[in-house]
């Protein structure tokens, strides 16, 4: 893995490379001590960075804005499935607290993965100071710069307030992530343990049988369970994958209800190793690249 020192000279380099192409050689140098085959790509996570260089849908962006890739979820496959949004505003200092319920959760429109996430269990022990201050930095990033993942950019900046979405059998909620490839689910991973703060990655094929793989965070120990409602999400994942290359679609199951998340086209932005090093291969083959846009 990358060092802190060597993350934080990235972030700082980063807005001073203007082209694409050669921030992501370098990125890919420091973090895989390797170079990046743009011309013949065979791992997922070269394909990766050929994809955000080379496959410019315009789709993509609503599609990763967390309030746009609502009305997306709903006409595709039902409003159901969308989590239910309690108000959105552009500015932080606008969020109206006074008539949000006693837990909810805050979420910026254009972060990646859990930044700019905030969540609220009890109004009398919410710290609204950090909340706030979690939410102002968040609003600053961009993934753009950082990692050259394009559809960002043009995400317009906003903060919505969603339903916390509780399980009444249990206080953690797991998150199903499925890898899709053109409407095929090839693997997924449950992330468990978010509410202790140490979070567990188990990794499964798409009949559940687990996977002895390890990405950024370690297996649990526990073993995970194959949710009931788990046919009915890889149908609902085969239909919002059609006709994409690759997409992750990420989803939760609260009280026997399936919940679509968020869609992610770069998976940590095809910069983080898989171990053993042959799934970087194996996922690689699944991803076939289209033409260039």
């Amino acid at each position: 893995m990358v060092s802190r020192l060597l993350s934080k000279l990235i972030r700082i380099i980063s807005p001073l490379i203007s082209d694409d192409k050669t921030l992501l050689h370098i990125r890919y140098r420091v973090q895989f001590h390797k170079k990046l085959n743009l011309e013949s790509p065979t791992t997922y996570n070269e394909k990766l960075q050929w994809l955000k260089l080379y496959d410019r849908n315009p789709q993509y962006t609503p599609m990763v804005d967390k309030y746009a890739a609502k009305q997306i979820i709903e006409e595709k496959i039902g409003e159901q499935y969308v989590i239910p949004t309690l108000g959105i505003w552009n500015d932080v200092d606008d969020i109206d607290f006074d008539n949000l319920p006693n837990s909810f959760v805050l979420k910026t429109t254009h972060g990646g993965g859990n930044t700019g996430v905030v969540i609220c269990r009890d109004k009398k022990t919410f710290n609204y100071k950090l909340a706030k201050q979690k939410l102002r930095r968040s609003l600053k990033e961009d993934l753009y710069v950082s990692s050259r993942e394009w559809p960002y950019k043009n995400v317009p900046r906003r903060i919505i307030a969603e339903e916390l979405l509780i399980n009444n059998d249990s206080l953690d909620l797991p998150d199903y992530k499925f890898f899709c490839f053109d409407g095929e689910v090839k693997a997924l991973f449950v992330a468990t343990e978010r509410s202790t703060g140490n979070v567990k990655f188990d990794f499964f094929d798409p009949e559940f049988n687990h996977l002895n793989l390890v990405q950024v965070h370690p297996m649990s120990n526990k073993q995970i369970q194959k949710p009931q409602q788990f046919e009915k999400m890889l149908d609902l994942a085969r239909i919002l994958s059609k006709g994409f290359p690759h997409v992750r679609i990420d989803m939760y199951v609260c009280n026997n209800k399936i919940y679509i998340g968020e869609f992610t086209f770069y998976h940590h932005g095809g910069f983080v190793p898989f171990h053993p090093e042959e799934y970087d291969k194996l996922f690689g083959e699944w991803l076939n690249l289209p033409s260039k846009s």
